[in-house]
């Protein structure tokens, strides 16, 4: 590597923004650290990889078909929350690849927070401007208004607009305000003659952690009686918080709504006919189904449908954040409360869906000693930060999910039955897509037209082969294998229709005509190979992710990664 291309490798390590650059292959051909950091895999190991297979869920690649820049696009990435641009490459004319700018905007929880600090503090420095009869100015530690009263304004016979940003030895006669920002010592009581009058004047330096980042001044008119309060906004900070509240808006409210659920069943509509009942409500729900059947979705379907849809819709995996880890991500820690805490604590997703609603994915695999910690909070409506000597109040909405049976769990004192009777206040089953085949037809529809849209593609559906074939497989992966198994169809197939030989191995008919339909590759056949593991081992476990992670010997992280990828 030379040495203009290792400063600049320096340098894209050195951005705060994540960068991901793919080839016209949609293969990854660079990731810097902050990548790395928010995708938690190395770029060694990104290398040459199809970008789908690094993030799922992407659609980094659809900007090699449609050579569009996709700007403020969300998606997820584990439990982060992503807000990023991408661009097109071009080389002569044609496109050479793609680069993804991306940023986790859980972050704007914080800069949000200091935003609307900020915006309270001019807010009440407004307020008590209505209330005075004084002319006021603010310069920044070089002597440039910053803000100025229009009574001051009118009274310099100069236009607001005009005076701020330029140096105050500019607008004000005979000040010391610029002074005043270099000595760091207050003048109070000072007579200064401003056009032709004698007026008593203090200067005030502001500071902020010990340093001088101001001074704030005040003048006494005779010859006014009445002040406009009238306080210059911080244009900079007011539209940088008009964007993140926009933004933040965006990101907290849900998904999804009813609409969006596919099913005309009797059971999906029973279903559906339940949560819009309880939806306005603020009734606990636990909604209960095999993996892959929507519970999420129907999760998020509830809290549009009710009275809090405009407030945060916060979902946690309890299966998929370690047990240590848990409960600071739940509860949210004091500074100070353990080695590592963040300066000034952390409010964890139980505190950030105040007003909103909470939901509890995969509810089984909480962990005991937090289910004590969940119920005081469903009891007393309260909660307490780790660290913290006293208890916050919370007004929250709590929808739970799980795979597993929790009567079970309870006989096996797995969970806690007093926990139980608080989530299954109102309980919600969705039945499994082989007890409900009356939707297949419509639910492929419906996705094709949805993966239309996504790829740029125009697939008119299945032929009839497939349809038959859909209709008789037992889909144990329910509808998030049924979407995998089309979308993986038409990244492969080559006319308007579906047909057999463009679908996964385990779906094809091996001995149709006497043959052996050879349509995968060897990484395929491995990859369905180790599908079939994975089913066969929750299967023997009844679902419990956590055992059968132990008894493939893998990372149960990695384990969820493979179970989503496979649509399991």
């Amino acid at each position: 590597m030379d040495q203009m291309s290792y400063e600049l490798q320096a340098a894209l390590d050195a951005v705060y923004n994540a960068i991901i650059i793919i080839n016209k292959d949609a293969k990854v051909i660079y990731s810097n650290k902050s990548a790395e950091d928010i995708i938690g895999i190395s770029a060694e190991a990104m290398h040459g990889k199809h970008i789908r297979d690094m993030v799922p869920n992407t659609k980094l690649h659809k900007v090699l078909k449609d050579g569009k820049r996709h700007l403020h696009d969300h998606l997820t990435i584990g439990e982060r929350i992503i807000i990023t641009n991408r661009t097109p490459i071009f080389r002569e004319g044609e496109i050479a690849g793609a680069v993804a700018v991306f940023q986790d905007v859980t972050e704007l929880q914080t800069a949000l927070k200091e935003l609307d600090t900020t915006r309270n503090m001019l807010s009440n420095l407004e307020t008590g401007l209505e209330h005075v009869s004084d002319g006021i100015i603010m310069v920044d530690k070089d002597g440039y208004i910053t803000m100025m009263t229009e009574a001051y304004a009118r009274f310099l016979n100069a236009d607001l607009e005009d005076i701020i940003g330029e140096h105050v030895t500019k607008v004000v006669e005979n000040t010391r305000m610029h002074i005043v920002v270099k000595t760091g010592k207050p003048e109070i009581g000072e007579i200064q003659r401003i056009r032709g009058k004698e007026a008593v004047v203090m200067r005030i330096p502001i500071k902020k952690q010990g340093e001088i980042i101001g001074a704030i001044g005040q003048v006494m008119f005779q010859d006014v009686s009445q002040l406009k309060q009238m306080v210059e906004r911080l244009h900079l900070a007011e539209s940088k918080l008009a964007y993140y509240q926009e933004e933040y808006q965006r990101w907290q409210q849900s998904h999804y709504k009813f609409s969006n659920i596919i099913g005309e069943s009797s059971q999906m509509r029973w279903a559906k006919h339940l949560a819009q009942r309880v939806a306005q409500s603020r009734s606990t729900v636990l909604i209960q189904g095999e993996s892959g059947t929507g519970k999420e979705l129907l999760a998020h379907a509830i809290h549009s449908a009710s009275p809090r849809k405009d407030q945060t819709f916060i979902r946690v995996n309890c299966a998929a954040i370690p047990k240590e880890l848990l409960e600071a991500e739940l509860f949210g820690y004091e500074e100070g409360a353990f080695t590592g805490a963040r300066k000034g604590g952390k409010p964890g997703k139980i505190e950030l869906a105040d007003k909103g609603t909470i939901f509890l994915d995969e509810i089984g695999d909480m962990p005991v000693e937090m289910q004590v910690k969940l119920l005081r909070v469903l009891q007393e409506k309260e909660f307490e930060r780790i660290g913290a000597t006293r208890g916050r109040r919370i007004d929250i909405r709590v929808i739970t999910a799980t795979n597993q049976d929790l009567k079970q769990l309870i006989a096996q004192q797995a969970f806690r039955k007093d926990l139980y009777y608080r989530l299954d206040v109102f309980n919600i089953k969705i039945p499994p897509l082989r007890k409900r085949p009356e939707d297949i037809t419509l639910l492929v529809e419906k996705l094709i037209e949805k993966l239309n849209d996504e790829f740029g593609t125009k697939i008119q559906g299945v032929s009839p082969e497939v349809a038959k074939l859909f209709l008789g497989h037992n889909w144990p992966g329910n509808v998030r294998e049924l979407e995998n198994v089309l979308e993986r169809a038409m990244n492969v197939v080559e006319g308007n229709l579906i047909q057999v030989n463009d679908l996964p191995m385990y779906l094809q008919d091996y001995e149709r005509e006497g043959t052996i339909m050879l349509a995968n590759t060897l990484q395929q056949e491995i990859e369905e190979a180790e599908r079939q593991a994975i089913i066969r081992v929750l299967e023997y476990t009844n679902g419990n992710r956590i055992k059968a992670a132990e008894l493939l010997d893998v990372h149960r992280a990695t384990l969820y990664r493979k179970i989503e990828k496979y649509g399991i």
